[in-house]
């Protein structure tokens, strides 16, 4: 009998030692919640519970919360403070270590974390380089056969490492289009790549640097390398819509080849070895302008244009422009269909080659988050 007297006053000391150690939730109807506090949004109350789980809780159906363990409590003021959280006449008080007890209205709350959401959120406003990274890949692919024999491919790829001051995006595409009948020739062959790195100077203005590469080959392009520095302005930034407007200046480094070559005078038949144009390389300056919108349209589409000028500062007059426009349809998670439009114009091409490329790409878009 002494015995099981002394387990059973082992077990109401354990299950008091317990409680007295938990957090403790009492609601408006007088049932009361004992488990931890994981988070909350000032309408809910996440608490963790050994026999539930997670469990739920309207905030307006809390009578008195009461915490041994610290919460971070942000207010709509803009100010957190940290510490045990008691409630006592409609109010919230937290028993922070260095400024006191801080007294705030109910609806004031505006989150809540433990020091594992915190910690938690903390990492997401600063990940590493290897964390943190959104982006998709679009794939686009056409056969012809019969009177014509083509194959398009076009691939498209990009990535951006968003943290709280700061921006990286990578991009990659490649557009390639054979016909391949008794003279095969190339139809299109263009590829671009590039970097952009942005740093926030405060909410509004940010600074950025670049590099952008290309390859065209039926302009004779055999690469273009454009180191671009300067402002940004975000002229608009909410949830659906966002606008940035550029203005800065770069280095452009580009390289031509030989343009086609011309053909002999019949009845002559021997090569001529004259082109239409000579390869040259070209170095100058120029001014880096430009404006970039995004808006979702409904719940699943996302539309996106930019426009980017580049007038020539040492020879004026001359400039190149780059417009896109496209849209991803979220089809699930990391699927979609997307739709791309471009227009690249160069205004002294080499002699033989047009100054626009005009490019309409569609197909599946896959997308990604680590």
């Amino acid at each position: 009998m002494l015995r099981k007297f002394e387990r059973f006053t082992l077990i109401v000391f354990l299950g008091l030692s317990v409680a007295a150690f938990a957090d403790q939730i009492t609601l408006k109807n007088g049932d009361r919640l004992t488990g931890t506090v994981v988070k909350g949004d000032g309408k809910t109350v996440v608490l963790h519970t050994d026999a539930a789980g997670d469990v739920t809780i309207q905030f307006s159906a809390i009578q008195d919360i009461k915490t041994d363990k610290e919460l971070h409590v942000s207010l709509k003021d803009g100010k957190t403070a940290v510490g045990p959280v008691t409630t006592a006449d409609g109010k919230i008080e937290i028993a922070t270590a260095t400024a006191g007890t801080v007294e705030a209205a109910r609806e004031d709350v505006t989150l809540i974390r433990n020091d594992a959401e915190q910690a938690a959120y903390d990492k997401s406003l600063h990940p590493g380089l290897l964390q943190g990274w959104t982006g998709g890949a679009n794939v686009g692919f056409s056969v012809t056969r019969g009177n014509s024999e083509t194959e398009n491919l076009a691939l498209a790829f990009n990535a951006v490492h968003t943290r709280l001051a700061d921006k990286l995006t990578l991009y990659a595409t490649s557009i390639n289009t054979q016909n391949n009948l008794a003279t095969p020739s190339i139809v299109a062959s263009l590829e671009t790549g590039g970097l952009r790195y942005d740093r926030n100077l405060n909410p509004r203005m940010f600074a950025f640097g670049a590099a952008d590469f290309m390859a065209n080959a039926l302009q004779y392009l055999d690469l273009r390398a454009v180191y671009s520095g300067g402002l940004g302005w975000h002229a608009i930034k909410s949830d659906p819509t966002t606008l940035n407007i550029l203005g800065g200046i770069n280095y452009t480094h580009e390289t031509y080849s030989d343009g086609a070559e011309v053909p002999p005078t019949p009845p002559l038949t021997a090569p001529t070895g004259v082109y239409q144009s000579y390869g040259v390389t070209n170095r100058f300056a120029a001014l880096t302008l430009g404006e970039e919108l995004s808006r979702k349209l409904g719940k699943s589409t996302v539309a996106t244009q930019n426009f980017y000028f580049y007038p020539d500062l040492q020879q004026t007059g001359q400039y190149r422009g780059i417009f896109n426009f496209g849209t991803v349809t979220k089809i699930s998670k990391w699927l979609g269909w997307q739709n791309q439009f471009g227009d690249i114009y160069v205004s002294n091409p080499p002699i033989g080659a047009k100054k626009n490329d005009v490019l309409f790409t569609t197909g599946l878009n896959f997308s990604f988050a680590r």
